[in-house]
This record gives structure tokens, C-alpha cells and sequence, in this order.
């Protein structure tokens, strides 16, 4: 079996994965000739797949592509094909889930505005606007890896959580409530804090929307850190405008990148980090470990972990 690497590792990363693997031909080429002339006789592939290497790769059997969302590498050319995506679904959650509450509490708690405006003389109105976690309701879009991690912490908080998913998952400890999708809008209804945590999909991609909107509370507080096409861009607007939400918390937006001049930045009750929940010291070794398993898997013959439903898109 010949693996090929196309991912920026150390001399330690590399070494996890000749060792997973041996007696099999491992490959690391990060320049793009060199990985389109070895891919011709790859079975499996870690890092990136574009359409032109997939081309190029006839004998693939299992990517693992570096990335918890595939909606962008779900080409049409792979979806049909019967070679399986493994992703990092499952390992980024503990880092999406801190930004998630970096976001949360930079606007409950006055950070964002003390930071704005850098005068001692806003004190008692951040101080009358500052929230309590505590027995807040906290409403979890989607209950995958990163999902499961924001509810503990915000169970830690002393909040309650319920949440939506569209797949039968097991019901955390520190969730109330788990519905499906039909109960999207009891979830908006009842929630002090809603948390998008879902893939992009066709069914996620403009979910939030006017309607979303209008069933959330007035006080109630957006945060994304997963997907900015899961939120439309003019409902979104409209509803810090209007009201109808008291603020938002973004990682992701609708637009990436977010041009300098729209008035999201300069919005008092919105925050936004440029698409960066996704960093973390230890995310590319809980990928490789993640891929080290797999290729033991694979040599035994047992089914592969974090596989990717192309139909699904997650």
C-alpha cells in the first residue's frame, strides 16, 4: 500500500505515521508536482484533495482530508466515487467550543464594548447589561463533536442546554433536552443563547433566516463558529436592526472575508474573529492520531472511524 502525506508536518508527526504503517511505501510530497506524479499509484491520502490529485489518483481507496466541514471538498467527481472521506469531525470541538464562549462572554460581560470604547465612564452601564450564565438556557445547533463539547461548558456555566440534530446521537449528561429538527423553532423559542454547531449543508445553508429570527428571543444572544452560510446575511442584519435578537457572536460570517467595510465590525452588540475557532496547538496531532488509527484499521480489515456520508455532507 502506497500512502501519500501532502500536509506541512514535523519530524515527529512523520515519524507517527511511518510507524503506523510497516512495511508500506509512505510518501511526503507538499510540492505540487511531485504530489500529482506520486498520486498516480496512491491507495490513501492525508491532507488536502482537490479535484486535479483525484484525477490523478485512479487506485485511492480513503482520503483523510485535514478539515471537520467537507463542504468544500465535496466535488462531484468524489461524491460519486467509492472512495471514502474520513474528516477531523469529532477532534476540533474543545477548540470551536472556547471560542464559542470567548465570543459569549466578550458580549455578556462587557469585554467587547470596554475594548471599543476605552473610557472608565461606560462602567455602570456595562455593569447594568452584564449577564450571569447562570440558569440561562443555551440552545446547541447540532450535537456532533463540537456541539457535545460547547454543552459541557456550558453546563459548567450552570446553564441549562437543549439542542437539535438531525442523526439519532446519544443524549449527553449535561443536555435537557435533545430533539430533532422539527423542534428547531421550541429550541429558538426557549433558548437565552443559541450556538450554531452544524455543517454546512443543503438543508443548514441559510436556516437561519427572518423566520429563525422572529421565533428567537429579544435578549437572546447568536454565536457561529462552525459555518457563516448556515446564517443569511440580509435576516441576519435586519435582525440586529430590528431587534429581533440583542447580539451576535462571530467567528464565521456569511461573507468570508468579510470586507473591512461592512457594518458588522462596527456593530456595539456584535463581535467577530476572522475564521480562527479552528486553531489550536494540538489539532493536527488529533488528526494524525486519528488517521494512525485508521491505517491500523485498515490493514485489519475493520471499519474505518470519522467517515464522511458524501451524500450527507457530514
Amino acid at each position: 500500500m502506497k500512502i501519500l502525506v501532502n500536509a506541512e508536518l514535523d519530524e515527529a508527526q512523520r515519524q507517527r505515521i511511518v510507524a503506523a504503517a510497516p512495511g508500506e511505501r509512505v510518501i511526503f510530497a507538499t510540492d505540487r508536482p511531485e504530489m500529482l506524479a506520486e498520486a498516480r499509484d496512491a491507495e490513501v491520502l492525508f491532507g488536502r484533495i482537490t479535484p486535479e490529485l483525484f484525477e490523478r489518483a485512479p487506485m485511492l481507496r480513503w482520503v483523510h482530508t485535514l478539515g471537520a466541514g467537507v463542504d468544500g471538498t465535496l466535488f462531484p467527481e468524489l461524491v460519486e466515487s467509492d472512495v471514502a472521506l474520513i474528516s477531523e469531525k469529532g477532534t476540533v470541538g474543545p477548540h470551536l467550543a472556547e471560542q464559542a464562549f470567548a465570543l459569549l462572554l466578550a458580549l455578556t460581560r462587557g469585554i467587547a464594548r470596554s475594548i471599543r470604547e476605552r473610557t472608565w465612564e461606560n462602567r455602570l452601564s456595562i455593569r447594568a447589561g452584564a449577564w450571569e450564565l447562570t440558569d440561562r438556557t443555551m440552545g446547541v445547533v447540532g450535537l456532533g463533536g463540537t456541539g457535545r463539547e460547547v454543552a459541557r461548558r456550558a453546563a459548567a456555566f450552570g446553564m441549562r442546554v437543549v439542542a437539535v440534530d438531525p442523526e439519532e446521537v446519544p443524549k449527553p449528561p449535561e443536555v435537557s433536552a435533545l430533539w430533532k429538527m422539527d423542534r428547531f423553532g421550541d429550541l429558538l423559542e426557549q433558548s437565552d443563547v443559541v450556538v450554531v454547531c452544524a455543517p454546512l449543508t443543503a438543508e443548514t445553508r441559510g436556516m437561519f433566516d427572518q423566520s429563525a429570527f422572529r421565533r428567537m428571543r429579544r435578549h437572546a444572544l447568536l454565536v457561529n463558529v462552525t459555518r457563516g452560510g448556515i446564517v443569511d446575511e440580509r435576516a441576519l442584519m435586519g435582525a440586529l436592526a430590528e431587534g429581533l435578537i440583542a447580539g451576535a457572536g462571530l467567528d464565521v460570517t456569511p461573507r468570508e472575508p468579510l470586507p473591512a467595510d461592512h457594518p458588522l465590525w462596527d456593530m456595539p452588540n456584535v463581535v467577530v474573529t476572522p475564521h480562527v475557532a479552528g486553531a489550536s496547538p494540538y489539532r493536527l496531532d488529533r488528526a494524525i492520531e486519528v488517521f494512525v488509527d485508521n491505517l491500523t484499521r485498515d490493514r485489519a480489515g475493520q471499519p474505518l472511524q470519522s467517515l464522511i456520508d458524501k451524500h450527507k455532507g457530514y
